[in-house]
């Protein structure tokens, strides 16, 4: 996201574009990525064979890393935020 800003936000690195947008932190065995509720909501068909909590996914770092997938849900979380802010 061009306009999106980075940040810390939670002790991880996050961005935020008109309001929170995703965040992610690296651990021992995967990346995980944290696009609130909403976003993986929005992308469950997708996100199934990832292992999951209610806002986050884990990729793990033995497997290739779904770059579309996550570049479409921080497109959806950044229309969210817009939407949300009245933002045209």
């Amino acid at each position: 996201m061009p306009n999106a800003e980075e940040a810390i936000s939670y002790g991880m690195p996050a961005h935020k574009y008109h309001g929170p947008l995703v965040y992610f932190a690296a651990y021992k065995n995967y990346i995980g990525f944290y696009a609130t509720p909403s976003g993986h909501k929005a992308f469950a068909k997708e996100l199934i064979n990832y292992k999951q909590g209610k806002g986050s996914v884990q990729f793990p770092l033995g497997e290739p890393m779904p770059y579309r997938l996550i570049e479409r849900i921080v497109k959806f979380r950044a229309e969210e935020n817009l939407a949300k802010a009245n933002v045209k």
